[in-house]
């Protein structure tokens, strides 16, 4: 059994998620960034953190690529040109998606107040629309980023649309908005947030 460090409100939900749609049990801690369960495990306090028997895994990616990987669900394989075109969808919502809203969040609440430039967010919000649009014109015919097989990006894209509406992000691109709404009426993303918000026990 797997287990999970870290709050659903970040990037850690991208790791319960995946762990769910591929069938797997875990124990899921809810610790804060930088709290001391965190620091145990990773020096830069950040989260998520996977343990996997006795290993100590960050990065969101990472760990679902990993986990992927391993049990060989939601990816292509490694080597093959479908593996290529799928990595270069997650590098592309990694760096034209994540990085932005996490930039914004930098400048909102998490660097010190000194350091924050909010005029940067309305530049990120025009960038944020204008990658959304790329990746659209990337979508095919299928429910998903790579056609009919949903993959590691779809977990990441699907987190950076919510994560953009809940940043208070203009989404209005029709078709991310769809995609995301499907995604994120997933079962298995509807049972994280189910076990997230039940009673520690």
């Amino acid at each position: 059994m797997y287990t999970v460090i870290g709050g659903i409100k970040t990037r850690t939900l991208r790791v319960l998620w995946m762990l769910e749609e591929i069938g797997q049990d875990y124990d899921h801690i809810p610790a804060a960034p930088r709290s001391e369960q965190v620091r145990d495990h990773n020096i830069s306090g950040k989260v998520p953190v996977l343990l996997d028997d006795g290993a100590a895994l960050t990065d969101s990616t990472a760990i679902i690529q990993y986990l992927a990987d391993k049990h060989q669900a939601l990816t292509y394989p490694a080597g093959s040109l479908d593996r290529a075109r799928q990595d270069g969808l997650t590098h592309f919502v990694l760096d034209e998606m994540d990085a932005i809203l996490w930039t914004a969040a930098r400048h909102s609440f998490i660097l010190p107040e000194e350091r924050r430039l909010p005029e940067i967010k309305d530049s990120l919000k025009w960038e944020f629309a204008t990658s959304v649009d790329r990746l659209v014109a990337r979508l095919g015919d299928g429910p998903f980023l790579m056609g009919q097989m949903m993959t590691v990006p779809d977990i990441i894209a699907a987190h950076c649309g919510n994560w953009a509406r809940n940043a208070k992000f203009p989404v209005e691109n029709p078709a991310f908005i769809d995609y995301v709404e499907r995604m994120l009426a997933r079962p298995a993303y509807r049972r994280v947030l189910e076990r997230g918000a039940a009673p520690a026990t």
